[in-house]
């Protein structure tokens, strides 16, 4: 699809326009807004079809040693609680994506990147719904959601020495390392199979976690990443399926 600012609104096209960027736009298999196209008898809910459609923005940020910053949702938050996700959050009206993204970054982690010190380039786009399937209650929330790449000049060990992540929406941290981040790529939700997952990772992966203004190292099992979302029943603590979509395309 074209994508990009119009008029001070962030618009998706089948047609460029001025100023527009061509993306890859997907969703998952199991995308409730799919669902309810093959079954016109089902509709979204009244309160959904008035908010519309809401743009949000998700910033990769990788650091010059090649991991990756994710940041675990707090428990108490009211869409996609304690899941894995890179920082991001709602674009208002006027706002270029990168702005927004470097505003979230800075609001969730306290990190403000200085121009100069770092690249950026669009990934892709996803359509998010929550909650994420139909069978956990008709969709509330509904978003495309714009992933961003930044590639900085700092390694996870100077960015980390400069975070103060906010408890309000972050209960964790963890910069992942390239074998991790594969597999966690390979975990598609919804898939029947497996894809490539790397051979040798590690047991364990080393996290920071939040509690009550201070920050602690602990030890998170890997497997703990490579979940899946489950097709009934509660969630559980994973990587989002639009993270895992976005790390596909950085792989690339």
């Amino acid at each position: 699809v074209s994508c990009g600012l119009h008029r001070g609104r962030f618009l998706l096209s089948d047609v460029p326009f001025p100023g527009s960027t061509t993306a890859l736009l997907k969703r998952p298999s199991f995308c409730p807004a799919k669902l309810l196209e093959e079954h016109p008898e089902l509709s979204l809910p009244a309160e959904l079809r008035a908010r519309g459609v809401a743009a949000g923005v998700a910033v990769l940020l990788q650091a010059s040693t090649g991991r990756i910053l994710l940041t675990r949702r707090t428990s108490t938050l009211s869409i996609f609680p304690n899941l894995w996700v890179p920082p991001g959050g709602h674009v208002e009206p006027d706002e270029e994506l990168l702005a927004v993204g470097l505003r979230e970054l800075e609001e969730e982690t306290g990190l403000h990147l200085e121009a100069g010190t770092f690249s950026w380039r669009m990934l892709g786009l996803w359509e998010s719904l929550y909650p994420p399937m139909l069978s956990r209650g008709p969709p509330r929330r509904h978003h495309i959601v714009t992933y961003l790449l930044l590639l900085s000049s700092e390694s996870h060990q100077q960015l980390q020495a400069r975070m103060c992540p906010s408890e309000e929406e972050v209960s964790a941290y963890a910069w992942l390392e390239p074998s991790v981040l594969e597999a966690i790529a390979a975990t598609e939700d919804g898939a029947e199979s497996l894809g490539h997952v790397p051979a040798a990772l590690p047991a364990t992966v080393g996290i920071t976690e939040l509690s009550r203004g201070s920050s602690s190292p602990r030890q998170l099992p890997t497997g703990t990443f490579l979940s899946v979302a489950p097709a009934a029943g509660p969630d559980l603590e994973r990587v989002s399926t639009g993270t895992k979509f976005a790390l596909r395309l950085w792989l690339q």
